[in-house]
């Protein structure tokens, strides 16, 4: 496989865009544009598929789910979940919820979470750190097998490239956990058949569950 697609979600304002410009390292995603673009990063192919917006609070699950299908229908191999370095509020845990609703936790396995704003980290702090004592932070890399990573869109382009607060070192290390994702889940990609098969079952144990209930 030398090519592998990513699709990114979040909210509008979390740096979805300017984080899919630092990953190919160039300005091409415009803010709360559709898009999709690819480039070579470290020697491999990577194709992004910006996705502004989609998980703002009040957007219709069915619209939802029929727009990211589009986009898995040619086949992914990954998800990036952007959110901004701060307070888990009711925003976060609506996209949590909504990835969750919409294709159940099989999405989770092709998962990545990466933390915008990063400049907001003290001095010496790894993002693990800033996200200690938050249950919610602590459950959502569970879902997603500890995969979570921090950039800063603004601040952290020209650092050292072998510093813990570069963009550079942090997109090599992105790309090094989802080629490692990808061989875990043995190349397979994430397409709508799987997500639709695993609903199917869900759907199915339930049924047997409260069948069991009446009997």
């Amino acid at each position: 496989m030398n090519e592998i697609r990513i699709v990114i979600l979040g909210q509008t304002g979390v740096g979805k865009s300017s984080l899919a410009n630092t990953i190919l390292g160039e300005k091409l995603f415009q803010i709360s544009h559709c898009q999709t673009e690819t480039r070579c990063v470290d020697g491999r192919g990577v194709t992004l598929i910006d996705t502004p917006g989609l998980f703002d609070t009040g957007r219709r699950d069915e619209k939802l789910k029929a727009e990211i299908v589009k986009c898995i229908t040619p086949g992914l191999h990954a998800f990036i979940i952007v959110f901004k370095v701060r307070r888990f509020k009711h925003q976060e845990q609506e996209v949590i919820y909504k990835i969750n609703r919409c294709f159940s936790e099989e999405a989770f396995k092709y998962a990545t979470v990466v933390f915008t704003h990063g400049g907001k980290l003290e001095e010496g702090q790894t993002i693990e750190q800033y996200f200690h004592n938050n249950q919610l932070v602590s459950d959502l890399k569970k879902k997603c097998g500890g995969r979570c990573h921090v950039v800063d869109n603004k601040y952290w382009k020209n650092n050292q490239p072998d510093d813990y607060r570069s963009n550079h070192f942090q997109v090599k290390q992105l790309m090094k956990t989802i080629n490692h994702m990808i061989k875990v889940n043995k190349g397979r990609c994430c397409t709508n058949e799987i997500l639709e098969a695993v609903e199917a079952l869900t759907q199915e144990e339930e049924e047997k569950i409260r069948q069991c209930g009446i009997l």
